[in-house]
């Protein structure tokens, strides 16, 4: 039986700035425990921050969301540009401020947020094929930005849960290991670190977010 390929689509190596290392690291681990295989892509470009995560504060520096990204993938990671729908059963997307910062500028812009074209194009084609979308942390209001009507969590922050209602979307309220799935759209989502939780919590989030996805896709 061929093992299902999961496509990771990662935004740079830090929550304040990129993908969330912890979701990245656990959602793939539980990729390969629940059988299946991940691949890790990033959009070509630079973050459009570069914080010091000592201090909290922006370094001044510039990198490049693939470079950064690859400290994550161990150096395999391809360009976003490259993926081809036809090659990956589901896509997952950690959270981290990365998702709203560099994927799209949900962080600046809120509802009115525009959407890098590569992760457009990626899950579009995705909905479109009928596979799985799996959305961690912050990453869900991305997908509402793109897909509008489709049912999702991000915990339960009330600000964030009207912006997902103002982009067309339903918010539902969930604890850190719970996951919410929207069937008819097949859209995956689980809090993890949107709610103040460890390590643990996130890593039992991810894991179960990963098993109802290798669900789905049987």
């Amino acid at each position: 039986m061929d093992k299902k390929k999961i496509a990771v689509i990662l935004s740079g190596c830090g929550v304040m700035d990129g993908s969330e290392i912890h979701e990245a690291v656990t959602a793939m681990l539980a990729i390969e425990q629940h059988g299946g295989v991940y691949h890790c892509f990033a959009p070509q470009g630079e973050q459009r921050v570069v914080m010091n995560h000592v201090t909290k504060q922006p370094s001044g520096e510039i990198r490049r969301m693939p470079v950064e990204a690859a400290r994550i993938a161990r150096g395999d990671i391809s360009l976003l540009a490259s993926f081809n729908v036809s090659d990956y059963d589901a896509v997952l997307f950690p959270g981290g401020m990365g998702a709203v910062l560099n994927l799209c500028d949900f962080a600046h812009q809120g509802k009115n947020c525009s959407v890098h074209p590569d992760v457009e194009r990626v899950v579009k084609e995705m909905h479109a094929a009928g596979k799985p979308i799996v959305a961690l942390c912050i990453a869900p209001v991305l997908i509402t930005r793109i897909l509008g009507d489709i049912t999702v969590t991000i915990g339960n922050d009330p600000e964030t849960c009207l912006a997902i209602k103002a982009m067309g979307g339903t918010p539902e309220i969930c604890s850190a290991a719970q996951v919410c799935i929207d069937k008819k759209n097949k859209i995956i989502t689980t809090p993890c670190y949107m709610l103040d939780k460890s390590l643990k919590d996130v890593a039992q989030s991810t894991s179960n977010a990963v098993k109802d996805l290798m669900e789905m896709l049987k």
